[in-house]
């Protein structure tokens, strides 16, 4: 009996001498593994699987370090997609003035270079100059905008606009070109309201409207019409232009796509502006266009009930 005893005893103890050495080794290669994860994060690979399922204190530092990996890799991709963005922007900008700024260097060079220039002539070069200046100065500012919607950097205001209001700015904005082409907008609707910012659905309606403008003849009318349903406000614009054709449509909306219609001072950046506000203030639009009919510009802001 004794000897049963005392044989047993020494059986628990190899048992237990055993599920202790396990233990250690596992806590041991639990270590290990936390530590070469830890060297993989300082190498930014945060590509790793290391979810623990037991309850230990170490499965818990474990699961811990993947929740703080996961977080660092997103920060990582958000950081790579601003340097793109940044990048992108910067490309955009230093090929779009490269043209104006030669064309300004040759005018200033003739200017220095023929002292006697006659006053009228002098006067037409000073002219081009400023109005290129104009247009580089608008079109970093348009591109800066472009680059801080695509990177998410813009706090929209969620106020209550006044279609109607709107709508009259617009119009007030673009007097003098609707002037210079004897055109007139004809507004039709209800004095509807909507939740958006205003100041930058106003540029987002300036902006299609001074397409439509463009893109029409002289003496022609532009419709502009605001309607709601349970689901959302309408503001539809439609031109009496030329059309677009069928594949240059597909693109409308693209940054610096020039179609077979388009003027030669045209950059290809208006529309794209406006399609980037009206999506992140809430909203979608659609453009349709027959050739030879006109094109129509359809926006919807989704109402918050």
């Amino acid at each position: 009996m004794l000897l049963t005893s005392s044989i047993s005893i020494i059986s628990l103890t190899i048992i237990v001498t055993i599920l202790i050495i396990n233990y250690k080794n596992k806590k041991s290669k639990k270590i290990e593994n936390i530590i070469n994860y830890i060297e993989e994060i300082n190498k930014k690979n945060y590509n790793l699987k290391i979810e623990e399922n037991t309850e230990d204190e170490l499965s818990n530092l474990t699961n811990e370090l993947y929740k703080i990996t996961i977080m660092l890799k997103e920060q990582a991709e958000l950081s790579k997609k601003d340097k793109n963005v940044l990048q992108r922007s910067l490309e955009d900008i230093s090929h779009q003035i490269k043209t104006p700024l030669t064309s300004i260097s040759i005018m200033l060079d003739n200017i220095k270079e023929n002292p006697q220039m006659d006053l009228h002539t002098r006067q037409e070069f000073i002219y081009e100059i400023s109005r290129q200046i104009e247009w580089i100065n608008w079109l970093v500012i348009s591109l800066l905008k472009l680059s801080k919607l695509d990177s998410n950097t813009i706090d929209f205001k969620h106020e209550e606009i006044n279609a109607e209001n709107l709508i009259n700015n617009v119009i007030k904005n673009l007097a003098i070109p609707l002037d210079i082409k004897q055109q007139s907008v004809i507004v039709t609707g209800n004095n509807e309201t909507f939740i958006g910012d205003y100041n930058w659905e106003l540029e987002a309606l300036t902006n299609i409207v001074k397409n439509c403008i463009e893109h029409t003849p002289e003496n022609k009318k532009i419709y502009i019409n605001c309607e709601k349903n349970n689901f959302n406000t309408k503001i539809v614009i439609r031109d009496e232009g030329n059309g677009i054709d069928r594949e240059d449509i597909k693109h409308i909306f693209e940054r610096f796509y020039k179609g077979k219609n388009s003027s030669e001072n045209s950059v290809g950046i208006g529309l794209a502006l406006s399609k980037s506000i009206i999506e992140k203030d809430n909203g979608y639009i659609l453009c349709t266009s027959e050739v030879g009919k006109g094109t129509t510009f359809e926006i919807k802001y989704i109402r918050n009930h």
